[in-house]
């Protein structure tokens, strides 16, 4: 008999009754049933019950175990009477008489139980995170994670991609976030950085002739951590492609990101790829508040200036005299009620905001009635030209914000998700996505006036030298998000290939060309010698495990995350360095005050 075990600790069934098996595992929990003592013991695939008597000759052994304890037992399969049947677990028809036990490893007093579904501090679970990771919750998500990547290659292979790895230590290249540094020994004083992506290595991959290229990349960014971002590394599936437009990126990456989803969604409904709509980042904004909707919310909202000019609202009406301004309506169908209006003018003031307009729609007297201060202040006439726009009607209510676009935006974004929410208009079973095309290349400063880059720098304006030599704000971008339920999963562009359009584009920016060749020399210089057009996407893996395992907290799905400080509290990391490695690297740490 091998060594540990015969069988996984989800492998027995009825067939294997009467067999002698050894089985190796943790203690998942102890039970003292009048002097017969049932051990659920557990391995990665399963649970397996196994039992000890006064019979059993190392019945005083089996007393001593304790959970999580790692023990191996030898022991008889026994079929469990009728009524003792768990029809719960693959085993659950039989059990194990215990013959023989060996402690393999002892388990001191636990920090946090494996079994049960108790909550603890996320600071606890992730100093002690090799304990966290034996829950059954854990176990089931890195297992997700597994399977998503191993299908994620699977399916790119089956498209005619290869796979290349990019190099880890490299060059510092401003990619949006901040870089992670790492010293130079032997070029004291110089240092390289870890890669925020591997955007110009699989950029130079294409003009080396490789037509298709993907990659299990990691990224790594110094950043604020959030719920659905880690604070240092992430994994992405990363991919590029030569001779190839917008479309032809969409019409790769969408099938396999639509089957992973598939495969993984457990009953959920996924959006079929040729229904994913093409929204442009300014309808986005406007519709949605966000270049990241939630499709599975049916809300838009809508422009309603021109009922709230010159009306008797004077805050709004004084509002649009101002140049840039407008009025936005975020129509809440059933949502009419005084009741729902006062929590969502709490929920804006929450947000910093004096509150939020209403108006709500309801029957008296047989009679339709706009109700709400709004509806008084601007009339029935303006009223009704409202809500015939939304399409609404009795129970029905509608919230509206004012001011510049970009000042309310986000907020707005925030209240159609929680009126979505709140009055039950999102379907929570569903995987919506879209594309988010369109994306403006350059900002302009409002105090300063300065032109800048809004987005990847790097995208192929949409006209090429042409758009360039226009209106700047004007410029849009080959480039593209793909949102699913209110995350961003991909980005992508196409690429801008030629270096006499990128110089152009940088200096508008306010960077010249010696500057462009001295950041992203090595892509500049290879674009002189025959670059293909070329494109492509990265699709973040975290998210799309955290989506497929329906958590809301990235670190659910990563292994060995980081906590809200970018600490690792299990590793002690990140740790001083000793003064020889120091003195090595020629650096001195400056004391901080």
């Amino acid at each position: 008999m091998h060594t540990y075990r015969s069988h996984s600790c989800a492998a027995l069934n009825k067939s294997n009754v009467g067999e002698t098996v050894r089985l190796s595992g943790w203690v998942h929990r102890v039970r003292d049933h009048g002097g017969v003592l049932f051990i659920d013991l557990r391995d990665h695939y399963g649970i397996t019950q196994v039992l000890c008597d006064p019979d059993s000759p190392v019945f005083a052994d089996v007393e001593k175990v304790r959970s999580e304890w790692c023990i191996r037992i030898d022991g008889i399969v026994k079929a469990r009477d009728a009524s003792l049947v768990n029809a719960k677990i693959p085993t659950g028809e039989i059990e194990v008489f215990v013959r023989d036990i060996e402690v393999l490893g002892k388990a001191a007093e636990l920090p946090l139980m494996v079994f049960g579904d108790q909550e603890y501090p996320e600071e606890t679970r992730l100093r002690y995170r090799y304990l966290d990771l034996r829950r059954d919750v854990m176990q089931k998500n890195m297992t997700l994670r597994s399977d998503v990547v191993a299908s994620m290659r699977r399916r790119m292979w089956d498209k005619g991609f290869r796979e290349f790895q990019t190099p880890i230590i490299t060059a510092s290249s401003p990619e949006g976030a901040r870089d992670f540094l790492v010293p130079s020994r032997l070029h004291p004083g110089k240092f390289y950085a870890l890669p925020q992506a591997p955007q110009q290595f699989k950029q130079l991959i294409m003009v080396s002739g490789f037509d298709k290229y993907f990659q299990i990349a990691p990224c790594f960014r110094d950043e604020d951590p959030r719920a659905d971002r880690s604070p240092t590394d992430f994994y992405q599936l990363d991919l590029e492609m030569s001779f190839v437009t917008q479309q032809d990126v969409f019409d790769t990456i969408a099938p396999v990101l639509a089957g992973v989803f598939e495969e993984f969604a457990e009953g959920k409904t996924v959006d079929a790829p040729n229904e994913w709509p093409q929204i442009a980042y300014r309808d986005a904004a406007l519709w949605y508040g966000t270049d990241k909707p939630d499709l599975r919310n049916p809300i838009k909202m809508q422009v309603v200036s021109e009922h709230f000019a010159g009306s008797g609202f004077a805050i709004f009406a004084k509002l649009l005299e101002q140049e840039g301004t407008e009025i936005r309506a975020i129509p809440a169908p059933t949502g009419g009620s005084r009741k729902f209006c006062d929590r969502m003018n709490a929920f804006a003031q929450k947000e910093g905001l004096p509150g939020m307009g209403y108006i709500f729609w309801r029957e008296t007297d047989g009679q339709m009635e706009a109700a709400g201060p709004l509806a008084k202040n601007i009339g029935p006439e303006r009223t009704e030209a409202i809500r015939q726009q939304l399409g609404l009607g009795v129970g029905d209510a509608a919230f509206f914000l004012g001011g510049k676009p970009k000042s309310f935006e986000k907020v707005a974004g925030k209240a159609r998700t929680v009126i979505g929410d709140e009055l039950g208009l999102t379907d929570k079973n569903r995987f919506a996505f879209a594309w988010i095309v369109d994306f403006p290349i350059y900002e302009q400063d409002e105090e300063s006036g300065k032109i800048d880059f809004e987005h990847n720098p790097f995208s192929m304006p949409q006209g090429g030298m042409d758009a360039l030599n226009g209106d700047p704000l004007a410029v849009k971008g080959y480039q593209y998000d793909l949102a699913c339920n209110g995350y961003e999963l991909v980005s992508g562009a196409i690429r801008n290939h030629k270096p006499e359009i990128m110089f152009k584009a940088f200096e508008i920016a306010g960077y010249g060309e010696d500057e462009v060749r001295k950041r992203f020399g090595g892509m500049v210089n290879a674009f002189q010698f025959g670059a293909p057009p070329h494109g492509g996407c990265a699709a973040g893996i975290d998210r799309i495990v955290m989506l497929l395992a329906d958590t809301q907290n990235i670190r659910e799905v990563i292994m060995f995350p980081m906590n809200q400080r970018a600490e690792d509290l299990m590793m002690n990391a990140p740790s001083d360095p000793l003064p020889e490695q120091l003195m090595e690297l020629n650096l001195r740490v400056i004391p901080q005050n």
